[in-house]
């Protein structure tokens, strides 16, 4: 109705969801490099400390991912097989929060572009389908992974199950044991998961005979994956997040906001994303910093992480291992160290001790802004908006969820009127658990020490590039 009103010439007075039609949906990634002012610091080869060339990473990824890294292109076509599989959710719907503004009594317009209808309920099917797709044309049989909240590796085994390839998914250990149901969901699709760190692995059996209890992190968990994707020839490894390709991939979600905003004659006055890793973040976020690049809208953009995991507030722009055991080439990041540990907190999803190279390098040139958000302020937030639009969240858009309510309240109180548009990239019907703990036992926020953060610290190389 709202489209066909539009296309009619019809104005528009209400509305509360914006849709776009299948041949509406975009047929291209955007790749935010070319447009940035200063390219981004290569990634290094962590023997001879050059820039890495992409046969340095040929036994993790695909030579299409490779081509896609490091790729100069502003757009890349999306494969017509990966179009078809996206089909089954995207495009997404964008909604306007309006009985959140009601509850929250304030003059703000916020958006949100909902996520949550894809098969795993999140946003990391957008990469998932096209990394295993060129993995199948490439013939490999077999990727490994790493997942923390369980919905990167949930993604992964619903695409590997597209493409009858087989899937093996390390979980970070807190997450493993917090979250069973998702652990079921990647067995569903055909996953074999194992709880992080693991006997599977050398490292990880060197973890697990220090600790036998150890609650695992995501750098642990990309180690094991790594280890055993790069042992056979015939296997190759899957990011969730971190990685250009990643980001690239993720971009569908900015471009199609774009459209729907567009539809009702909106541009935001302020994005805000969670971020842990970056993809979701970026993936809202570089299409509409390439239009304030272009001088065609002016929002601030910034990035919400964990207070208890705060890579980009309180960690070092420096080159690190994108994992605990150094496997992987070095990556200029922010960076809270690859033998950061960061607590067990809810949003598992966003327990990563770096940050993407892009989103860093953009935060570096001041084109985005950062701020830490404490999990029980989260949470809150959280809760307020599943009452008034009906949606429980994942943990790790709460943070974003905070923020936007943070900013609307500025709004109520200043009389002013901005409009606010971020992503809820996950539904929290798998994270009901935390949601219990929170309304009857509550839980605590995580300050960092000093202490804690140099000893993460301690463990980035100390490499005199850049």
């Amino acid at each position: 109705m709202l489209i066909t009103a539009l296309r009619e010439g019809k104005a528009v007075a209400d509305y509360t969801k914006i849709l776009l039609s299948e041949d509406e949906q975009p047929t291209q990634w955007y790749n935010v490099i070319p447009d940035l002012p200063a390219p981004p610091p290569p990634p290094l080869h962590p023997g001879t400390l050059q820039p890495a060339a992409a046969e340095d990473f040929a036994a993790l990824f695909p030579e299409a991912l490779i081509a896609q890294e490091m790729s100069a292109d502003s757009y890349i076509d999306i494969p017509g097989e990966v179009l078809d599989i996206y089909r089954l959710w995207r495009p997404t719907p964008l909604f306007r929060a309006r009985r959140l503004e009601k509850l929250l009594d304030t003059p703000a317009k916020i958006f949100y572009k909902y996520e949550g209808v894809s098969p795993a309920g999140s946003h990391k099917p957008n990469t998932a389908v096209p990394q295993v797709f060129y993995n199948a044309q490439e013939g490999i049989k077999r990727l490994t992974t790493e997942t923390g909240a369980g919905q990167w590796g949930s993604s992964l085994a619903f695409a590997c199950a597209q493409f009858g390839i087989d899937c093996e998914i390390w979980q970070v250990g807190a997450s493993y044991r917090s979250k069973p149901y998702r652990r079921t969901m990647m067995e569903v699709w055909g996953g074999k998961v194992f709880s992080s760190p693991s006997s599977e692995t050398e490292f990880g059996r060197k973890l697990l005979a220090e600790d036998p209890d150890h609650p695992g992190s995501l750098g642990i968990a990309i180690a094991e994956a790594v280890e055993k994707a790069v042992e056979d020839p015939g296997a190759r490894y899957a990011l969730g997040s971190v990685l250009n390709h990643v980001l690239l991939h993720q971009t569908v979600i900015g471009e199609e906001a774009l459209l729907q905003m567009a539809k009702v004659g909106e541009q935001p006055d302020i994005l805000v994303g969670c971020t842990g890793g970056g993809s979701n973040f970026g993936g809202l976020a570089f299409p509409f910093l390439r239009e304030k690049l272009a001088g065609k809208m002016d929002p601030i953009i910034r990035c919400v992480e964990p207070a208890a995991c705060p890579t980009l507030t309180k960690g070092q722009y420096r080159y690190d291992f994108g994992d605990s055991a150094g496997l992987t080439p070095l990556m200029k990041m922010h960076t809270l160290g690859n033998g950061f540990i960061p607590e067990p907190i809810h949003a598992g999803g966003l327990r990563y001790h770096g940050m993407a190279p892009l989103v860093s390098h953009v935060y570096e040139l001041g084109l985005v802004e950062a701020i830490s958000i404490p999990q029980r302020e989260c949470f809150a937030g959280a809760i307020e908006f599943a009452k008034a639009e009906g949606i429980v969240p994942a943990p790790e858009p709460t943070h974003a969820i905070a923020a936007a309510v943070r900013e609307a309240i500025a709004c109520r109180e200043s009389g002013e009127s901005k409009t606010i548009l971020t992503a809820l990239c996950g539904h929290g019907h798998l994270d009901l658990a935390a949601y219990e703990k929170f309304l009857h036992e509550g839980f605590q926020d995580v300050d960092l020490t000093e202490e804690e953060l140099a000893r993460g610290m301690a463990s980035i190389p100390d490499i005199a590039v850049g």
